[in-house]
């Protein structure tokens, strides 16, 4: 039988563990959304105070972000948002059109009609967005649209993957999402669905890696202007 003190240690340690995760998100959306911006230094002592949490949560949420690419770090000196580099960006808008790529070809033959509805109702959500130039919104949409194949592959580790390699590409969509043309990028998501609905893994999959990689081409020739 456990004792109390073992008890009390291993809800010390779920905590700390939620404590990180929460952490992890909040910066985590500060970083996508620009709030903290690329090169901008942080000190984990300010960033625990401003969230109401000790330095420890912080501490392993940032360096699960340096794991991840997003911040770096000078021992003794220094942690700051990473700065935006190209070449790393083209690289994971690659991974990322392969792995949704993947998630479309196994998910398109099991989409049911609900599933079908939704990445409808997502794509006219999104163009509507990108029409009337919220862009908050229309990555929203567009996100809502994609998960739906994810979620119907069913697989975790394809999940796992796009969670560590999306946050690398969403700080630059919010900054270029509004150059897509609202017209011809719903007319690809369009095709996407056509081939879901006929069942087609290998042609929804070749659509949503190339309609990824469509997106890629427009961040990174911006980032190179």
């Amino acid at each position: 039988m456990r004792s109390s003190s073992d008890i009390l240690h291993a809800m010390q340690q779920v905590q700390r563990t939620s404590l990180a995760r929460e952490v992890y998100s909040e910066l985590l959306g500060a970083i996508v959304h620009g709030v903290l911006a690329p090169g901008e230094r942080i000190r984990d002592v300010e960033l625990a105070a401003k969230l109401g949490v000790s330095r420890t949560p912080v501490r392993e949420a940032l360096l699960r972000l340096q794991d991840e690419g997003l911040v770096e770090s000078v021992p003794g000196s220094y942690i700051r948002i990473a700065p935006v580099d190209v070449e790393a960006v083209t690289h994971a808008f690659v991974v990322a059109a392969g792995l949704h790529g993947l998630a479309a070809r196994l998910g398109a033959p099991a989409a049911t009609d609900d599933d079908l509805d939704a990445m409808s109702r997502a794509n006219h959500e999104r163009t509507a967005a990108l029409q009337e130039g919220d862009v908050v919104e229309a990555i929203a949409a567009d996100e809502r649209f994609h998960q739906v194949l994810v979620d119907r592959a069913g697989n975790p580790e394809l999940e796992s993957l796009l969670r560590r390699v999306l946050p690398k590409i969403r700080r630059l969509d919010y900054l270029h999402f509004s150059d897509l043309e609202p017209e011809a990028s719903s007319g690809d998501h369009e095709a996407i669905i056509a081939a879901c609905t006929a069942r087609d893994g290998t042609r929804a999959g070749q659509l949503v890696e190339a309609n990824f990689l469509a997106l890629g081409r427009v961040v990174t020739a911006a980032l190179g202007d």
